[in-house]
């Protein structure tokens, strides 16, 4: 497992102007948080992990395999700069998580019966509505 604080220690942050709540505060003070992570450059994965990461984060990385996230939430950028690392953080946990493999199961004998009995009760069922024959 990967050091969350060896991981931030990666990211650059850039504060920005914000359009974000606040009124006139938003157009003067740069409030909003931008993360930029390089996913080429990163010591703390394995080739492996890498590849994953490549293939989950595809939507979200740039041509030159940076990650850029912004939160503009709220009007203190300390806030801002805490939502955007906690998205970081769980984007990593989700892009590195390996999903475990089905087991296949074979359906009980009891399951078998009772589905046959239910046939049965639905088919008896369906015979008793038709008229009699005379």
């Amino acid at each position: 497992m990967f050091s969350k604080e060896e991981l931030v220690k990666e990211v650059d942050f850039k504060a920005v102007l914000s359009g974000g709540p606040g009124g006139q505060h938003a157009n003067k003070t740069s409030t909003k948080v931008v993360l930029s992570w390089s996913l080429e450059n990163t010591q703390l994965f394995t080739e492996e992990e890498k590849e994953r990461l490549q293939d989950k984060l595809s939507a979200k990385l740039t041509k030159e395999q940076v990650l850029q996230l912004s939160s503009d939430h709220s009007r203190s950028q300390h806030k801002n700069k805490e939502v955007v690392i906690k998205k970081f953080l769980k984007l990593i946990e989700q892009g590195l998580h390996i999903p475990r493999k089905r087991k296949k199961t074979k359906p009980s004998k009891a399951s078998k019966k009772k589905r046959l009995e239910n046939k049965k009760r639905k088919s008896q069922l369906k015979v008793n509505r038709k008229k009699p024959k005379l």
